[in-house]
């Protein structure tokens, strides 16, 4: 029976993991560290598990007498808006915390660490394998978020190097779904999130630039391959993401068709946004074969509308702007 710890596991992909993990038959108790930072305590509110023990605490700073199995580290944001407005505590996040729970981490255990599509910067190449060393600006405005990243797999696979530590990294590109905060500040949570507040939707530059969207049952469905169900003996990373690629503009679209008056608007370009990010998968399809995103951006996109639907953050928002309406109207007579 085995002690395992979560780093992240409040937050969007990391409260999915969490619920794939209770389901281990070898599972004694079940750490999850989570500063709530990016994360929300309800995406874990749902679970009645015994095994589980929750901690609020930033993943640098949490201590423990165990030492674990089985470590899972995903205690960083992904949201652009905050990564660059907080860029010391981003790769703290990342770097820090990888340093320490390598320190409780059981000899001859498991770290995995959830790594980004972000290491390759913006691209020179198209699709994507993981021997591509990227085209990324340390000292931009998206780097804390890039470099904590690169600068995490390298001491990862330091570790693994000199010291033989069981080392697995997924390389995660764009994912989206439920649990994800209404105020994530990527592009699908911000589309949902304005078009059911009645605001236009909002496409950064022309919206030609494209993504690979994976859904995120998908994605953790390889996730759980990869961090633990699989035997394998490669030693890297390993993309995980779905290799249909699909511009933004055309997601905005599609959002804007399933809720009746949205409109489009443009604004400015991100700062330093890739032009292109796609997956090629033939590792990952070797190591984890039958694997692959199966959910279409159009059925994925209808599961994350409803359950923001029935979210109370989009609830609120709404009864907000009602009030708000009948406000207006009151002063109109």
């Amino acid at each position: 029976m085995k002690k395992l710890l979560l780093a992240g596991g409040a937050g969007f992909i990391g409260s999915h993991l969490v619920d794939r993990l209770l389901k281990r038959n070898d599972l004694d108790m079940l750490v999850v560290v989570d500063s709530l930072w990016t994360g929300r305590a309800e995406n874990v509110d749902h679970i009645r598990d015994q095994r589980l023990v929750l901690v609020r605490c930033e993943v640098e700073h949490f201590k423990s007498d165990f030492q674990f199995d089985e470590i899972f580290h995903l205690a960083s944001p992904a949201s652009p808006p905050v990564y660059m407005r907080e860029p010391e505590r981003t790769v703290s996040a990342n770097l820090i915390g990888a340093m320490r729970l390598l320190k409780l981490l059981k000899k001859g255990g498991r770290i995995c660490f959830a790594s980004s599509s972000e290491v390759y910067g913006n691209p020179l190449v198209n699709p994507l394998p993981e021997t591509y060393r990227g085209s990324v600006d340390c000292t931009g405005p998206r780097s804390s978020y890039d470099e904590g990243k690169r600068c995490t797999e390298a001491l990862l696979f330091e570790s693994n190097r000199v010291r033989g530590v069981d080392v697995r990294v997924a390389r995660i590109f764009n994912v989206y779904g439920p649990r994800t905060r209404a105020d994530d500040g990527r592009a699908v949570s911000n589309f949902i999130a304005n078009a059911l507040s009645g605001k236009p939707i909002v496409v950064h530059g022309d919206g030609l630039q494209t993504r690979s969207w994976g859904y995120v049952d998908d994605i953790v469905d390889g996730l759980e391959r990869l961090f633990w169900l699989e035997n394998f003996n490669h030693v890297g990373a390993v993309n995980v993401g779905n290799d249909r690629e699909i511009s933004v503009l055309e997601i905005a679209q599609y959002i804007a068709g399933l809720i009746p008056g949205t409109t489009i608007v443009h604004d400015d370009p991100a700062p330093q946004d890739p032009t292109n990010r796609r997956p090629d998968l033939t590792l990952c399809r070797r190591i984890l074969p039958g694997w692959s995103c199966k959910v279409p951006y159009e059925e994925g996109l209808v599961r994350t509308l409803r359950w923001f639907e029935a979210n109370g953050e989009i609830a609120e928002m709404r009864a907000t702007m009602r009030s708000r309406a009948g406000n207006d109207r009151h002063d109109l007579k």
